[in-house]
């Protein structure tokens, strides 16, 4: 059983979904970080996250596994919600592809955020979330973003889409570089542009990034990151189905490793104005694993917030 965390009455209108993206090897970290405990009894990242999107109101688990995750996962979380909620496992393999785009020779894994997302078309029929399984988003952060999708709504050939956004600079690590979808954000709060950055650290002069040729290039000051909490509407498949299957007729440097990510497709709907994205700040930190160092980090934020009241220190009961 959850505890302290209730679900919607029957006849009531369905709430929001939420994706869950778990797939990950965690390269970096040096093993499979969603599994890295972090709490007081033994409590991974993602029970925290799935019990603030109960306590926000989200009515459906959408787990995206790995073959190298998923019966560890499926146990952990049986074990853990029994039957509390809908709760529903995808398989993100290389394959399906677009009918007629054949596999790039020496491709081995799957392709990324974007694709992880669109794997899932299948077992989402209302307004939905998307996080990582790794990251600590605070239970403002799905407060926020499951009051925006209960009143979400396309209009006008426009997706409405939502994107939690989170100070840059309170994201990066004093252990390693980081990648982030960087954001640009109009004066009434919409996404203009996020672009995924690869190598963000922090330097003396600032934040900034090195790009593909070695050279250093700031981020302005206060600029919010994309931490893969997005909010969609369902009618978002159909235009990642095309995005995806551009991407995968462009040429690409390396096409035995490159990804679909997730904030570039979100970038294209934008380029195309075929959608706008409220941007939510988060009321709340954010923390996450990137290296084995991180953990320690991760740790403190959870006591405290048990010591605060906000967990209880058995998370599950």
């Amino acid at each position: 059983m959850v505890a302290g965390v209730g679900m919607a009455g029957q006849g009531a209108e369905a709430g929001p979904a939420i994706i869950i993206m778990a797939a990950g090897i965690g390269r970096r970290y040096g093993g499979l970080k969603q599994f890295a405990p972090v709490g007081p009894t033994g409590e991974i990242i993602l029970d925290y996250s799935v019990f603030d999107a109960f306590a926000a109101g989200f009515e459906k688990l959408v787990f995206v596994v790995s073959e190298e995750v998923e019966e560890a996962l499926r146990s952990r979380m049986e074990a853990s919600l029994g039957s509390t909620c809908q709760v529903e496992y995808v398989l993100q393999k290389q394959m399906p592809l677009p009918q007629g785009v054949p596999t790039p020779p020496g491709r081995r894994k799957p392709w990324g955020t974007g694709h992880a997302v669109l794997t899932c078309q299948d077992c989402i029929s209302t307004p939905f979330a998307v996080i990582n399984a790794d990251d600590l988003y605070g239970r403002g952060s799905f407060t926020t973003l499951a009051t925006y999708l209960r009143q979400a709504r396309d209009r006008d050939s426009l997706l409405d889409l939502s994107m939690v956004g989170f100070p840059l600079e309170s994201t990066l690590t004093e252990h390693g570089q980081v990648s982030r979808g960087v954001c640009v954000v109009d004066r009434e709060g919409y996404l203009i542009e996020v672009k995924e950055r690869a190598r963000i650290e922090k330097r003396d002069g600032g934040t900034g990034f090195l790009d593909k040729g070695g050279r250093w290039s700031p981020i302005p000051p206060g600029s919010l990151a994309s931490m893969n909490m997005w909010g969609f509407t369902p009618g978002i498949f159909p235009d990642l189905q095309e995005n995806f299957r551009e991407f995968l007729g462009m040429a690409h440097a390396d096409p035995a490793e490159v990804e679909f990510l997730l904030p570039e497709a979100v970038n294209q709907l934008l380029v195309r104005q075929r959608a706008t994205v409220r941007v939510l700040p988060s009321p709340e930190p954010w923390s996450g694993l990137t290296y084995q160092a991180d953990t320690a980090r991760a740790r403190e934020r959870i006591a405290a917030l048990v010591d605060a009241g906000v967990y209880p220190r058995r998370l599950w009961g």
